[in-house]
């Protein structure tokens, strides 16, 4: 069985209507670019607020892809 290495990139989704929404945003943005995504995990949610109100959910992910080398 052959070796495989990943390697591990933070990304930041936003959203006006949820933290799911902006999870989501951030991993379909970056499959646009990087191939064999593996794992998301959230490490942090947060809000963007305006006067009182939320104005955006942000939503922090470690995302791991499979590391190719230029050879």
């Amino acid at each position: 069985m052959a070796e495989s290495v990943y390697k591990v990139i933070e990304l930041v989704g936003t959203s006006t209507e949820s933290w799911e929404k902006a999870a989501a945003a951030a991993i379909s943005r970056a499959s646009e670019s990087l191939r064999d995504l593996r794992v998301a995990e959230v490490s942090k949610l947060d809000l963007v607020i305006n006067d009182g109100k939320v104005e955006a959910y942000r939503a922090r992910l470690s995302v791991s892809f499979k590391y190719e080398s230029g050879e």
